[in-house]
């Protein structure tokens, strides 16, 4: 059973006043607006923090590249190539940190909307 079998089942289940709830809270929000949803509450500074640094991590790698490419000697050019390279891998590390921030988010969002249902169905019984 796939889950989109799974979302009809739910639908034909709910009453007509649970389904007008449902559709107002059903449409998730686009991938820009939960994104800068990242930035509220009270994670949002550590969010905040967090890709800043990963926005100069990324800068520096490629400032480090640069440096790289242009340096004359073996030794300088392998040092900044090694600078670069870790550089990447933190930005790089940081970037799935909010990624999993964001999933966690999506998932908070929907046991919110099991939630709702549920507390629909106890004023119901």
């Amino acid at each position: 059973m796939s889950e989109k079998d799974i979302d009809q089942l739910i639908n034909e289940a709910l009453s007509k006043e649970d389904q007008e709830l449902l559709d107002q809270f059903h449409d998730e929000p686009g991938w820009i607006r939960q994104a800068f949803g990242l930035f509220q509450g009270r994670l949002g500074w550590v969010m905040w923090v967090t890709f800043i640094i990963q926005i100069l991590s990324f800068f520096g790698a490629l400032y480090a590249l640069w440096i790289m490419f242009t340096a004359e000697e073996l030794m300088t050019a392998v040092r900044w190539g090694v600078v670069s390279i870790i550089l990447v891998q933190i930005s790089t590390f940081l970037r799935g940190f909010m990624g999993s921030h964001l999933e966690a988010n999506r998932v908070l969002r929907e046991v919110r909307r099991l939630d709702l249902r549920l507390a629909q169905k106890r004023g119901e019984a």
